[in-house]
């Protein structure tokens, strides 16, 4: 059993860069981890994922360019840097982990409880 908490979540004017934390209470190095995005009315969606040494990492096309993720095994962390910050961005972001490197949620076996993301314009 692995449980996720997140934090980092807040308020924030567009253009502005916000840094998402998951610390794992088990081995990160153990799983692929992910981020997630929920909007009010929408369904969870893929942010970001990373292999379970850094090696390799996917995004959604909507945030390539503006989004970082990364992991500090040591740590049992992984982060989500948000730079360039957009309105369209506003959701609860979810970290997830699994035994697959994978962009689909039912890949993912544990979720964390969720720290929101608002973006003023």
């Amino acid at each position: 059993q692995v449980q996720l908490v997140e934090s980092g979540g807040g308020l924030v004017q567009a253009g502005d860069s916000l840094r998402l934390s998951c610390v794992a209470s088990g081995r990160t190095s153990d799983y692929a981890m992910g981020w997630f995005r929920q909007a009010p009315g929408k369904e969870r969606g893929f942010v970001a994922v990373i292999s379970r040494y850094g090696g390799r990492t996917s995004y959604t096309d909507s945030v390539k360019g503006r989004f970082t993720i990364s992991r500090d095994n040591a740590k049992n962390t992984v982060y989500l840097q948000m730079n360039g910050l957009k309105p369209e961005d506003t959701a609860a972001y979810y970290c997830a982990a699994g035994t697959n490197f994978n962009t689909q949620t039912m890949g993912y076996d544990y979720w964390g409880q969720g720290t929101q993301v608002t973006v003023s314009s």
